[in-house]
């Protein structure tokens, strides 16, 4: 009966374990920014264009020219490497910011997200890292009105921000099939291999002190606000506990069902 969820927190609070309970339990499928970007950034490397991006943004106008322009452009490669021409935009769109390390703005991160959101009937999603600003929120409800869906509640992960730096700088994530690890909490096998496919497990470059407080002071700054947004809408909010005295999958698994069992009725 649950169409949508949206999982928040602080960067580093352990949502995804959490996010696992919720797709084995209620059957949702788990939507991600980070996921859907790297899909579109990757559908238009894969089209090897050669082109220069900045040849579709109309700088005096700060702006992409057409759509219909961008198609024409990119439908020989789209037709010879077999990719949709309208995915291909957004591709190209989303790249053209990222490559010159620039910041996405909200339209473009916005269209990425609703091209999923439609691929997915607009139901049965945990919504990951979405949204994140205030903007996005206004988005999400208006694109909820329009497909005659809703979010049904917002599961905060709550952690203290000590406690985070400590689980964070300690976890370790496979290079083959993503799975997660923490040296002290859940060691994958002899300290250095993941117990599912074998492969060596690694720390990501941004788990360092300086720049986990850097994306905490961002879920301060600004991703408060998004969840206020819904909050305001009429969207109700449970929260579960990010940090358990042991850290075991069942553990987590009765920290959630609980929590969303007391709230739900």
């Amino acid at each position: 009966m649950i169409q949508n969820v949206v999982v928040t927190g602080k960067s580093g609070a352990g949502k995804q374990p959490r996010i696992d309970v919720l797709i084995s339990e209620l059957g949702l499928t788990q939507v991600s920014t980070g996921n859907i970007f790297r899909h579109f950034l990757s559908l238009y490397k894969k089209l090897n264009t050669g082109l220069d991006l900045e040849s579709i943004w109309d700088s005096a106008k700060s702006e992409f020219i057409s759509d219909e322009a961008i198609s024409n452009l990119l439908k020989p490669f789209c037709d010879e490497k077999n990719v949709d021409v309208s995915e291909s935009v957004l591709g190209a769109k989303a790249t053209r910011f990222v490559d010159a390390g620039l910041f996405v703005p909200d339209s473009i991160t916005n269209a990425l997200f609703k091209a999923e959101f439609i691929k997915n009937n607009s139901r049965n999603m945990i919504l990951d890292g979405y949204p994140r600003t205030v903007d996005q929120s206004a988005f999400l409800l208006n694109l909820c009105k329009e497909n005659g869906v809703k979010i049904d509640f917002i599961m905060l992960v709550d952690n203290e921000d000590e406690a985070i730096i400590k689980r964070t700088t300690g976890r370790r994530i496979c290079r083959q099939c993503g799975k997660v690890f923490h040296i002290e909490f859940k060691p994958p096998r002899d300290g250095k291999f993941c117990t599912s496919c074998g492969d060596e497990v690694i720390q990501r470059s941004d788990d360092t002190v300086e720049k986990i407080r850097t994306r905490l002071n961002e879920f301060q700054n600004k991703t408060l606000g998004a969840i206020d947004v819904l909050l305001s809408s009429g969207v109700r909010q449970v929260v579960v506990p990010g940090n358990l005295p042991v850290f075991t999958d069942e553990a987590v698994k009765e920290s959630v069902m609980t929590k969303i069992t007391e709230f739900l009725g």
